[in-house]
């Protein structure tokens, strides 16, 4: 099992990496709520350029958080849920981690 874990962590690393700045997690986060959008209409009301959302969009796609399909002229970005699934499994298996190594040093204070 501990094998298998490492393997699965090494490949989520470009996962959390991405997770990690705010754009992205932003643009996930429209992309969650509104379904499929163009790079114009991520960046409407928006401080940051299209450019600057090409890139992080670009870093979402080679994590697999992200595809684009062209949708007639332009190119639509939508979430690829599977990605996060697989990083929500994993925080759960630390989550239980440490909740098992919480209740061991509790027992053995209380003893």
């Amino acid at each position: 099992m501990q094998r298998n874990m490492a393997r699965s962590w090494r490949g989520s690393a470009p996962v959390f990496a991405a997770l990690g700045d705010e754009v992205r997690l932003g643009v996930l986060a429209r992309l969650g709520e509104q379904g499929p959008l163009s790079i114009t209409r991520l960046t409407e009301g928006s401080h940051v350029t299209r450019q600057a959302v090409t890139k992080h969009l670009r870093v979402l796609a080679d994590a697999g958080l992200v595809k684009s399909a062209r949708d007639g002229r332009e190119n639509v970005w939508k979430l690829q849920p599977r990605g996060l699934t697989e990083a929500r499994r994993l925080l759960e298996v630390i989550s239980r981690q440490w909740d098992d190594t919480l209740d061991r040093l509790r027992a053995f204070v209380e003893s």
